[in-house]
């Protein structure tokens, strides 16, 4: 049977637990590149005020129910297992039009995200349920009243709307940090590519290492969805400015206040720095990386550069150089090995860059690239969406309209001359806000200028130069660790950034109230709770110690001999330790002063006990300040409370924070910080 003519097969949405159909035939969606039908879509009929009920009520409760931790492994094993399937999601993602390289930011790439912040999470977050943010505030003379910031999971549902350009990474990217945070994800992918995230979603609910309702997936039109939200979800959108606007004044996220985040449009330029001119590695660097950002994804990604703005006098050598790339970068189905660069997503998509190219042409010149005739070394030019890089050029970029505000979502961009810095930091902001900007430079005063000026209007500045040619992730890809978002026409929101997108799904509280009763909301001691005294905290296994465990030392006087014995070992003979005259000639001391780190050493020597036991390891200190000179004759004592129990879900050890105080004899404040240190789990008993 002819491939076109076979029947495609029917996406389904999974729902309040089960994979469901919707009424009807639902729409017919195309492969890319040959134009034959690959799946059917449709989601009439669905119940989505049962399926975001469920969710709510069946991933919410079983996913607060677990330490951040244990989240975080959970998405681990989910990332490792996926990294398994890839080569299946590879083939299915040839459909999208993409190549293997194109699938690889796609489908590695969102994988890649997922697993990195789940190592994250691990790292930087304690294993608990609630997290504090920032210091402990005093709020009363006495200590009797304290306030503390601290995050929550919120107890609704995080509604993804997503684009079609990445149907695995824009998933996972979203899903991840809203399931560290303990809050269940409802995915509804842009039905052109939806046949991907799909199949990729049967396989994460094959796994069965998600909990019932941790994750749901609408394949067809959103429907009614939003009218069923309440004031503890979330929803996230990436996609046109005209459609983000809408969902973001839809009555209902109104009303309750729903909170919104939207990535939308973005005309995001790079900038040719002065100095790099032909013949410098800047140059080279900067022709690659536009003729890299037009053609990846065939320019549909967010972060793609639209705009680029060169010196003036140099638009020709900057044209001449992507001209001769864009020659050497053959069109055509994105299977064939030869390709490197398959079509845009669909016909509908083709025309629609097409449109927007004639909008651009209306003020700019086309000097490479015809956005009508297509050439392509395999498959059928008329069949497939396939459309040739285009570049204009704008001779007038200042009195220019449509170069700025016009976003072609495909191959193309608009080469803009600019007299200096201040000026191409002007064109830069012209696009009313973006994702990215880069700037390729070797002089660190332009490019602390153009930062400087670009940053207000943009989520991400990347700077290219010859030191970081090798290592430099490129103009276009959004990383983990970094935000992903920008302000202005770019949606006004924020994704990714490491941790900071966890905390996107948890509501930040204040709570006031008695140092005892905050240290039992928050699981970590605070100066003021109960403290309890007896055996040496050293000695007890993390399965024995509890937060306020303490012990109170001994005294040690500090001596002039331990001083310059100390200055004399270390090499350490700053003057005020060492001269009296110049130490009393500096307004912060009476005399000579102990070195702060003698003082640290010394308190180490008195709280720590040398025994065998279940302590393993000091492996840091936080937050140390010296806050009261200590003179010779000072004695010092150390009061070491146990603040923060971290246990590890995949080692015989956990992570202890100890709050370390050390006093004089006048019951000063000489020094505070915060000790680090492994505890194994459990420890043999004194005569076992």
């Amino acid at each position: 049977m002819d491939g076109s003519a076979t029947i495609p097969r029917r996406l389904e949405s999974y729902l309040s637990g089960h994979w469901q159909a919707g009424a009807g035939e639902g729409a017919t969606l195309l492969d890319a590149a040959t134009g034959r039908p690959v799946a059917r879509i449709g989601s009439e009929g669905l119940d989505f005020g049962a399926a975001l009920d469920w969710g709510r009520r069946t991933g919410g409760a079983a996913l607060r129910a677990m330490t951040i931790h244990e989240r975080a492994l959970m998405l681990k094993a989910l990332g490792l297992r996926l990294m398994e399937l890839k080569e299946e999601f590879y083939a299915e993602s040839l459909h999208t039009g993409a190549t293997r390289a194109d699938g690889w930011i796609d489908i590695e790439g969102g994988i890649g995200t997922l697993l990195t912040l789940a190592s994250k999470a691990r790292r930087e977050l304690p294993n608990t349920r609630v997290l504090t943010e920032g210091p402990v505030e005093p709020l009363s003379r006495d200590g009797s009243f304290a306030g503390q910031h601290i995050l929550t999971p919120l107890t609704g549902i995080s509604i993804h709307i997503n684009a079609y350009n990445f149907p695995v990474w824009g998933m996972l990217e979203k899903i991840a940090p809203s399931l560290i945070a303990g809050v269940p994800c409802l995915v509804k992918p842009a039905s052109q590519t939806a046949y991907l995230t799909e199949l990729v979603v049967r396989r994460i609910v094959e796994t069965g290492i998600l909990p019932a309702g941790a994750l749901q997936l609408v394949a067809g039109s959103a429907g009614d969805l939003l009218d069923h939200v309440t004031g503890q979800d979330a929803v996230t959108f990436t996609g046109s400015a005209a459609t983000g606007q809408m969902l973001r004044r839809h009555p209902a996220l109104v009303a309750q206040a729903t909170r919104f985040t939207m990535e939308a449009d973005s005309l995001n330029a790079s900038v040719l720095g002065a100095d790099a001119v032909p013949g410098t590695p800047e140059f080279d660097l900067f022709l690659r990386e536009v003729a890299r950002e037009m053609t990846a994804k065939a320019g549909q990604k967010c972060t793609a550069i639209r705009r680029v703005l060169v010196p003036a006098g140099l638009e020709d050598a900057v044209i001449e150089g992507l001209a001769a790339r864009f020659a050497k970068t053959p069109v055509g189905l994105p299977g064939d090995a030869e390709v490197r660069m398959g079509p845009l997503a669909s016909l509908d998509q083709r025309a629609e860059v097409r449109a927007r190219i004639a909008e651009l042409a209306a003020e700019a010149r086309i000097v490479c690239g015809d956005a009508e005739a297509v050439s392509v070394v395999s498959g059928d030019a008329g069949a497939g969406a396939f459309l040739n890089p285009v570049l204009l050029h704008c001779a007038d970029p200042f009195a220019a309209k449509a170069v700025h505000d016009v976003e072609a979502f495909g191959p193309v961009a608009t080469v803009m001359p600019y007299g200096d810095a201040a000026e191409a930091v002007a064109l830069a902001r012209r696009g009313k806000g973006s994702l990215v900007a880069s700037v390729f430079t070797d002089d660190p005063d332009l490019a602390a200028e153009m930062v400087i000026g670009m940053a207000p209007f943009h989520g991400r500045v990347m700077i290219g130069n010859r030191a970081s040619a090798k290592s430099s992730t490129g103009h276009g890809s959004p990383l983990a660790p970094l935000v992903h978002g920008g302000p202005g026409r770019a949606g006004g929101g924020e994704e990714l950034g490491g941790m900071r997108a966890v905390r996107h799904y948890m509501q930040r509280t204040a709570v006031q109230g008695a140092p005892r009763l905050l240290s039992a909301v928050t699981g970590r001691w605070i100066e003021g709770a109960a403290a309890r005294t007896g055996a040496h905290p050293f000695r007890k296994s993390l399965a024995e110690l509890q937060i306020g465990d303490r012990v109170t030392t001994a005294s040690r006087e500090v001596t002039k001999a331990d001083v310059e014995h100390f200055a004399e070992f270390t090499g350490d003979t700053f003057y005020a330790h060492m001269d009296s005259e110049a130490a009393r000639a500096n307004p912060f001391f009476e005399d000579r002063v102990a070195h702060g780190y003698l003082i640290a050493s010394f308190a180490a020597g008195l709280f720590v006990d040398p025994a065998p036991g279940p302590v393993l390891a000091n492996y840091g200190v936080d937050n140390l300040r010296f806050l009261t000179p200590v003179y010779f004759g000072d004695s010092l004592s150390v009061c070491l409370t146990c603040k923060e129990i971290n246990p590890r879900e995949t080692a015989e050890y956990g992570e202890v924070r100890w709050d370390c105080r050390v006093t004089n004899q006048k019951d000063e404040t000489v020094a505070l910080y915060d000790v680090l240190t492994l505890v194994a789990n459990t420890w043999p008993q004194a005569g076992e």
